[in-house]
C-alpha cells in the first residue's frame, strides 16, 4: 500500500458514493494510468464497478454484468481492507448486484428500477479508518 493516497482517489470515492459514476470513472482512470501496482490494479477494479453501474443506468444490463464480474475479479486480490476502502463490503455489495443482475435478466430492467428498486441495490465503497 502507498504511503499516501491521492485526493483523487477519495474524490473518485465520493464521485462513485453519490452516483457520479462516468465522473468517478474519468477521476481514476487519470490515477490508474500514472498508477504502479498494486495500486494500479486496485484503481482499475473500483472504476470498473463505477463503469459496470454507468452501464446499469442506461439500461445496458450486459456490459453491466461484463464489467461487474472483471471489476470483482482485480479486487479479489487484495485484502479486507485496503487504501482506506473495505474491499470486502465492496465486493459483497458488487456480487450481490451482480447475481439479482443475473436472477432478472436484461429484459427486465428499466429506468424506474435504479434507486428506487431495494432489489437493485447499487454498491457503495465503505471507508475504514485505520
Amino acid at each position: 500500500m502507498s504511503e499516501t493516497i491521492p485526493q483523487e482517489f477519495w474524490q473518485g470515492v465520493e464521485q462513485f458514493n453519490t452516483g457520479q459514476f462516468y465522473a468517478c470513472h474519468d477521476t481514476l482512470e487519470a490515477l490508474w494510468i500514472e498508477a504502479g501496482e498494486p495500486e494500479k490494479t486496485f484503481y482499475q477494479g473500483i472504476l470498473q464497478i463505477s463503469v459496470a453501474l454507468y452501464h446499469l443506468e442506461n439500461l445496458n444490463w450486459r456490459g453491466a454484468v461484463i464489467l461487474l464480474g472483471e471489476g470483482s475479479n482485480r479486487l479479489q486480490r487484495y485484502p479486507s481492507s485496503y487504501n482506506g476502502v473495505d474491499v470486502d463490503e465492496l465486493l459483497s455489495q458488487s456480487a450481490a448486484l451482480l447475481t439479482t443482475l443475473q436472477q432478472i435478466g436484461p429484459d427486465k430492467i428499466t429506468a424506474g428500477d435504479l434507486g428506487k428498486n431495494q432489489v437493485l441495490s447499487l454498491p457503495r465503497i465503505v471507508l475504514v479508518s485505520y
